[in-house]
């Protein structure tokens, strides 16, 4: 069971009326009407999408290698054999997809400041070079920008990033009483540029990715991507508030678990995901209804999550189970009993409900909802019970699931999955195997013919080396004849190589791109091979988009919403937008991390070094080498701060002093400090021990003034 725990939100302002204390019944008069209304949608989802339901039991025959009811075989075909192609390019498609989504080791998810963002700076700058910064307040010494020891600025021990910010507040106030500060960037070579913007954005980013590893949220988006390969939509949910435990023990050894309360996201398989008919996507969508199979301890423990009635879940248990197995849980599980299956079915509506209906629930309606005409709320519903009826806490309101496409229908809510795709292709291939192998089968043997008046009568006629056959007496003719079949396998099999090529040209995914060997023509080279991956992944590219935009992007936005309503740390405030990064992991990490370095060289040109912008190529740099950008590059200020101590260390040497370090010019590499011979002198050159006094090489001895010797 996905866990959904619903956010904490007011009593008096959201939930039905109850309701722990009190003994609510099925027969409440209060819920007689709200029950039929989400059973009505539920049966009318269910029936619309019967054929969609058809397509994908056909996708999961043909990846699990199984005829279904409708292929019937003549007594004449002996094979049953199922080529599951299906199944290769599925698993091919998975993992590549898994592979490009997790490139980078991580979620594919960013938060960047938008273009002009509002009610926040996006850029800062300030010299500390300028005399007025430079000064003392009433003094015309110099001081260092970055403080000195005295001046009340020290951080105490033990501070941390979060400390600070608490303390300081946010970037913002620490920097508005610094004089000379800009609205612009780069006015001088010296200026330090901050960005308030980024700050809050990229602060925003690393609690989003730790609250996705929190819940498994990569775990939950392979098996979403997984059924986007096979049925051609995968489903996932949230985020929603749980309580998470995690282990720990005091110091008496007892078991203390902390408790934390974490947004969570969790995959939903399409089977049991109920849209609005009459939507072609999420946006449009009115309603979903999502069916869960719970055992009495699973339906027990919701007892334990806010606003469920605990006294009408009992009553539900007392029932007893209610599951009825659907039709297409027949192929779906090997071993799924017949009857007898104790399990509940849950239905969990979320979706519009007219605000009448709902006083008529004695839900109570905030006073700047009662303008509206309908609202959004979130029902379950049990064996005829109502076990939970509450309005949708989001703000904005949305219904907190998100559909993705593996190849988009614009007219129907559920996408195309490769395996339709290659459905045709498919059949071809197992019928024209079967053939081959039947074909094979009669012509490998001979047909015997036997004129049994030729034979003594009561022989048996079975055949076997070295079998002994009696022969009438006399009788003219030859008796026994073996007859050879004509073998045309290879033909047949010519016909299951061609749809096999079809496939590939049905799916968009060929061969060689999962390993198929013995390629040829353009694909015998390196480069040949390179540019029919860089062309199949055209295809693939398509898929990532489509998972950008319906997956990763409304999950994102729904994580960026919870924590801008349920998280008030000023940090992460600002005109922030979510961007999907799959697409970006296409291109391969070294390809990347060598145009970087090419581009860096380039910039680096003194005529282009204003324009390139060297914080976020050193940061891409380290992304692309797969290195935590935040661990091994400095931002600006750290940058500043470093800049100032290795000036230190490269400090020139006092006058008079001798010069340190080796010089780069001297042949004989014995100064310095260098550690080795250096370059042996050659005759004629300084420092040759064959050499006459004073002779050396005639260019060095022009150097110092004096005339070479003459040559003889």
């Amino acid at each position: 069971m996905a866990q959904d725990n619903e956010i904490f939100i007011e009593d008096d302002s959201v939930a039905l009326e109850d309701i722990e204390d009190t003994e609510s019944t099925s027969e409440d008069s209060s819920v007689s009407s709200i029950i039929p209304y989400v059973m009505d949608r539920y049966k009318r989802s269910e029936d619309f999408r019967n054929q969609d339901e058809e397509r994908w039991l056909r996708s999961y025959r043909n990846y699990r290698g199984q005829y279904g009811s409708d292929v019937q075989f003549t007594e004449a075909e002996k094979s049953r054999v199922f080529i599951k192609v299906t199944k290769t390019k599925t698993l091919a498609a998975y993992g590549q997809i898994v592979d490009v989504l997790f490139a980078n080791n991580k979620f594919p998810l960013s938060v960047d400041p938008t273009e002009l963002p509002d009610g926040v700076v996006s850029n800062v700058s300030f010299d500390p070079k300028e005399p007025e910064q430079l000064k003392s307040k009433g003094s015309e010494d110099t001081v260092s920008p970055y403080g000195y020891k005295g001046d009340g600025k020290e951080w105490f021990k033990g501070a941390t990033e979060k400390t600070l910010m608490e303390s300081l507040g946010p970037l913002e106030d620490k920097l508005k009483d610094v004089e000379g500060l800009r609205g612009t960037t780069g006015l001088t070579p010296s200026s330090i540029t901050f960005s308030p913007a980024m700050v809050a954005a990229k602060t925003m980013q690393k609690k989003i990715h730790d609250q996705l590893e929190e819940s498994s949220a990569s775990k939950h988006l392979r098996s979403t991507a997984f059924e986007m390969s096979l049925f051609g939509t995968g489903i996932m949910k949230g985020p929603f508030a749980v309580d998470k435990e995690y282990p720990n023990w005091n110091e008496d050894g007892e078991y203390s678990p902390t408790i934390k309360t974490v947004p969570q996201v969790s995959h939903v398989s399409v089977w049991n995901f109920f849209p609005d008919p009459d939507a072609n996507n999420m946006d449009e969508a009115q309603y979903v209804i999502e069916r869960h199979k719970l055992s009495r301890t699973q339906l027990r423990a919701l007892k334990r999550r806010p606003y469920f009635r605990s006294a009408v879940i009992d009553n539900t248990i007392a029932l007893g189970e209610n599951y009825t197995k659907k039709y297409w849980e027949e192929d779906l599980s090997d071993y799924a009993p017949d009857a007898g299956i104790e399990r509940f079915e849950v239905l969990e509506y979320w979706g519009m409900v007219d605000i009448e209906l709902l006083e008529e629930q004695n839900v109570d309606i905030p006073e700047e909802l009662r303008g509206f005409d309908e609202l959004q709320a979130n029902v379950w519903v049990c064996n005829g019970n109502l076990l939970r009826m509450v309005l949708n806490p989001f703000k904005p309101s949305r219904i907190p699931y998100h559909a993705a496409p593996y190849e988009l229908n614009p007219y129907s809510f559920f996408g195309v999955g490769l395996a339709e795709n290659m459905d045709d292709t498919q059949t071809l291939m197992n019928g024209f195997m079967r053939m081959a192998v039947d074909n094979a089968v009669l012509s490998g043997n001979l047909l015997i013919e036997v004129d049994e008046t030729n034979l003594v009568p009561g022989q048996d006629l079975s055949v076997y080396p070295g079998k002994v056959f009696r022969r009438q007496g006399g009788a003219p003719g030859q008796a026994i004849f073996g007859t050879k079949f004509p073998n045309v396998a290879g033909e047949n099999l010519q016909l299951f190589d061609k749809a096999r090529v079809l496939a590939d040209e049905s799916t968009g995914f060929p061969s060689f791109a999962h390993g198929q060997t013995g390629v040829s023509g353009v694909g015998r080279t390196a480069s040949g091979i390179s540019m029919l991956m860089g062309a199949a992944q055209g295809g693939i590219k398509t898929v990532i988009k489509n998972i950008d935009d319906y997956l990763l992007r409304p999950l994102g936005e729904g994580l960026f919403s919870f924590n801008m309503q349920f998280d008030y740390d000023p940090a992460i405030k600002g005109d922030l937008e979510v961007k999907a990064r799959g697409t970006e992991s296409l291109m391969a990490n070294e390809v990347r991390s060598q145009r970087l370095m090419q581009f860096l060289q380039v910039a680096s040109q003194p005529s282009l070094a204003p324009f390139a912008k060297f914080q976020y190529i050193i940061r891409e740099i380290a992304k692309s080498m797969e290195l935590d950008p935040d661990k091994v590059t400095n931002n600006t200020d750290e940058a500043a701060l470093q800049a100032e101590l290795m000036k230190g260390f490269a400090a020139p040497a006092p006058e008079g002093a001798p010069a340190q370090g080796a010089n780069p010019m001297d042949p004989t590499g014995a100064g310095g400090g260098n550690i080795g011979t250096g370059q042996v002198p050659t005759p004629q050159e300084q420092g040759f021990s064959g050499n006459e006094q004073g002779q050396g090489a005639p260019e060095q001895a022009q150097a110092a003034g004096q005339q070479p010797p003459a040559m003889e």
